[in-house]
């Protein structure tokens, strides 16, 4: 019966086109009155609990930092490096999307902001030469996920939060997965592209590629610092995204002199918007996950989940099975905010490392913004190409399909995520 209250009462008032925050509460007024137990100072106070945490802070310093870069033309370089690296390949503006997703995902974690800016950038180019633009739309939706997949992942930080987990950890346990996705949606491109009638730009000679790097290098090391001083212990997750955001405003303004005073407040408003969106969502998830755990909602969870506990890769099959079939209609952050405190103690208790389940499922998750018909970064892409929602979505399912085929090998092979994590740390 709990389980049922929970369900519907979340569905239904976003049913009613109340915002996710706001149906979180929703949600947990409701399982306040079904055990008898309503009392608004609670729901006041883990409110104010669910923002009040030191790792969160890293979320608005990462997101101001992907603001700064896109503004100051850290993006514009990195693109231009990867364009002089493997443009003049056979398909080669797939392969610098790729490259240039990478890369960018290292440094702002955002699939939204990577997805704008190589969309702007990338896909006239690849139109021009001749690329399918369904194809190089999907391409480009397909790569910016590989943001929120890797360091410094404002969602691998949600899910640490959430979870009570050591967010290094998560980081240092997402590198080798994030750079297998991008893998996949290499071969993916690969088999799309190599009949394409395509124009293939001129090799880039060896004083370009260095004058290119030359030019980028600031931005080029921005990812090296993150994963030196977390793998060093010079700084914390969320001193990283200071860092990270004093390094790209200092080389904006005063290195690559792109971002002017006058924009300062606009690149802050823009970064403390999207941040004020996240944090009052975790705010509000905070309430229903404290009352899910009064409930004992995961115990129960449990008990359904009962058959499946003695095979752990049947166990993650069915769970992101489930996850899957949520991100078709959920987007990214709602969905770890809710799912984590309800499927975190069913795979604790089944002896799954919460480690790389956080991997696997902030991974899935990411899947699901390119997944229709809510897929986020699908619309951010439709929105700056033009190309129409159908004809994207035919052009992202290879991508799509090399995805899930990564994410079965890491359900298999869990050692995949345990071992260069446990590399990284020793």
């Amino acid at each position: 019966m709990t389980i049922a209250i929970f369900t519907f009462s979340l569905l239904g008032a976003m049913a009613l086109g109340m915002p996710i925050a706001f149906a979180l509460v929703t949600c947990g007024v409701a399982l306040m009155l079904h055990l008898s137990m309503f009392d608004s100072q609670i729901i006041a106070q883990n409110l104010i609990n669910g923002a009040d945490s030191f790792p969160l802070m890293a979320i608005p310093f990462f997101m101001l930092a992907g603001a700064t870069m896109n503004a100051g033309g850290l993006s514009k370089r990195i693109i231009h490096v990867a364009m002089t690296l493997v443009g003049h390949i056979r398909g080669g503006l797939g392969y610098v999307t790729i490259l240039a997703a990478c890369i960018l995902a290292s440094l702002s974690g955002s699939a939204a902001a990577d997805a704008a800016a190589m969309s702007a950038l990338l896909f006239p180019m690849m139109v021009k030469s001749g690329y399918d633009p369904a194809k190089s739309a999907g391409l480009i939706a397909s790569g910016s996920i590989i943001g929120p997949m890797v360091p410094p992942s404002p969602n691998l930080i949600l899910f640490g939060v959430i979870g009570g987990l050591s967010i290094t950890k998560l980081f240092m346990a997402a590198i080798v997965p994030g750079l297998m996705i991008a893998a996949g949606i290499t071969i993916a491109w690969w088999w799309t592209a190599r009949k394409e009638v395509l124009d293939v730009p001129p090799k880039a000679s060896f004083k370009e590629v260095m004058q290119a790097i030359r030019d980028g290098v600031w931005a080029l090391v921005m990812p090296a610092i993150i994963v030196f001083g977390l793998k060093f212990g010079i700084f914390t997750p969320t001193e990283a995204g200071v860092v990270c955001a004093a390094y790209a405003m200092f080389v904006s303004l005063f290195v690559y002199k792109e971002l002017k005073w006058s924009q300062i407040y606009g690149v802050l408003a823009q970064a403390g918007q999207t941040a004020a969106i996240v944090m009052f969502l975790v705010a509000a998830a905070l309430v229903s996950a404290w009352l899910i755990t009064i409930a004992e909602i995961p115990q129960q969870v449990i008990e359904l989940l009962r058959p499946f506990m003695g095979n752990k890769i049947m166990l993650m099959v069915a769970i992101n099975i489930l996850i899957v079939i949520i991100g078709t209609a959920l987007d990214m952050t709602p969905t770890i905010m809710i799912l984590t405190p309800v499927l975190l103690p069913v795979v604790v208790a089944a002896g799954i490392d919460p480690i790389y389940f956080g991997v696997v499922f902030v991974i899935n998750n990411a899947i699901g913004l390119v997944t229709p018909p809510v897929g986020t970064t699908l619309n951010v892409v439709c929105g700056v190409t033009k190309v129409s929602m159908d004809d994207i979505i035919v052009g992202v399912l290879p991508f799509m399909v090399a995805q899930l085929i990564v994410m079965a090998l890491l359900i298999i092979f869990p050692d995949l995520v345990l071992v260069p994590m446990r590399w990284f740390l020793s």
